[in-house]
């Protein structure tokens, strides 16, 4: 559906997108592959944290998220202080001036409304704020779709978060908890819905695994992550780190001594430092790395794998696409519920207490059930796909311009 008139729809996508995180670039593949599907005719361009990345993958103009191009660089000295302070009031002219130009802004998935990971609130989560506020000011149709969501303990952030829920056009959610934390924030989450991660609708390379007959172990895909806790953990972030490389280190050592050939794979160029330690500390030919530069190189790698054992969330959704067995080691609530809709909720381990042994077990256990997993793997990925259409169709009737009406006119500033 588009307009018939001759003013096509103007629809801008919003994030931390081009900036290294392939699950986040994932998500806007797969509303850019549903607006060509369904707004061939509409009007695209980003604003995003990686806006060269962002215009020469995918071939949309995209715009800078932030005035202050030290934004994400801790400041310590007076000059940078008072540019990050000019930059937080600059965006706010910013935001606005490029949301008026669009009648829609779509924030493709990720997890925006939670902190699981380490998060200032005057970084994206102010961001997010003016988008959804300037969105509701200037009649612009702001829809947060697919979204990830956690309660919040830190004050600032949370009513952030909170505010930016509110002034949303439009939400859904990619798990039940992530609602069910922004009702417990004081949000009306009535007429939002519950729908599968954006990536399960990108398209799947062809299984190239073991088939169920097969006698001969094969390759193991490790996902990695400079992972350090979350905003909660910040106390403990050395030690949590230190006890997720070493526990990981001996479970690679281990499947080497087997004989299993261990591929490393990263979810953000964060993560090349952690597979560095590893090469560093199991030094065999068994273990190599790649440098997948999307979740399609992910999944080409894990679709070839007898099976994953991943830490970051849409490490875990390439495995679980492919069908792939995946043992999960999970630092959140989210990872837990994914694995459990999809039938595999007995196979996750704590990332931030990692036991080799224990682990040991687990990824035996699973790779025993591994034909079983296989099959119920299909059938899931068949219903996820189905709700995702259902998703898309939705997000068409609350938010586009009606067929036959001209979107509002809009000059920019």
């Amino acid at each position: 559906m588009t307009s018939t008139d001759e003013t096509p729809v103007r629809v801008g996508v919003f994030g931390l997108l081009g900036s290294g995180n392939l699950g986040n670039d994932g998500s806007l593949e797969a509303v850019l592959g549903y607006l060509r599907t369904e707004h061939p005719d509409a009007v695209v361009d980003a604003l995003c944290g990686g806006p060269e990345a962002v215009a020469t993958r995918f071939g949309i103009p995209a715009t800078r998220l932030h005035w202050n191009r030290a934004e994400y660089r801790t400041a310590s000295r007076a000059g940078a202080i008072a540019s990050k302070g000019l930059g937080k009031l600059v965006d706010v002219f910013r935001t606005a001036a490029w949301v008026r130009r669009h009648d829609v802004v779509i924030v493709p998935g990720m997890g925006v409304l939670e902190a699981t990971l380490p998060l200032r609130p005057w970084g994206f989560p102010y961001s997010l704020f003016l988008l959804c506020a300037s969105g509701r000011l200037l009649g612009t149709r702001v829809a947060l779709v697919s979204v990830g969501a956690a309660e919040i303990r830190n004050r600032p952030t949370r009513a952030l978060v909170r505010w930016s829920a509110r002034l949303a056009a439009y939400r859904s959610y990619r798990d039940a908890q992530s609602r069910d934390a922004m009702r417990a924030m004081g949000v009306d989450t009535t007429r939002d819905e519950v729908y599968p991660d954006l990536a399960f609708s990108l398209p799947t390379p062809p299984a190239s695994g073991p088939d169920e007959f097969s006698v001969s172990p094969g390759t193991v895909c490790v996902g990695v992550m400079d992972f350090h806790g979350g905003n909660d953990d910040r106390a403990r972030a050395e030690e949590i780190y230190r006890r997720y490389l070493d526990g990981t280190i001996r479970f690679v050592r281990a499947l080497v001594e087997e004989g299993r050939p261990v591929r490393l794979l990263t979810g953000d160029q964060c993560d090349a430092s952690v597979v560095a330690a590893i090469l560093d500390a199991v030094d065999s030919p068994l273990v190599t790395a790649a440098e997948p530069a999307s979740l399609a190189d992910l999944m080409k790698e894990m679709a070839a794998a007898d099976t994953v054992v991943a830490v970051r969330y849409h490490n875990l959704i390439c495995a679980l696409k492919t069908g792939t067995p995946v043992l999960a080691l999970s630092y959140a609530a989210k990872s837990d519920a994914l694995m459990t809709d999809m039938g595999l909720g007995a196979y996750c381990h704590p990332a931030r207490e990692v036991d080799a042994d224990r682990l040991l077990e687990q990824f035996r256990a699973l790779e025993k059930r591994s034909p079983e997993l296989r099959r119920t793997l299909i059938e899931r990925n068949q219903a996820a796909a189905r709700r995702l259409d259902h998703q898309f169709t939705s997000l068409t009737t609350a938010v586009f311009p009606a067929a036959g009406h001209a979107p509002t006119s809009r000059k920019a500033p």
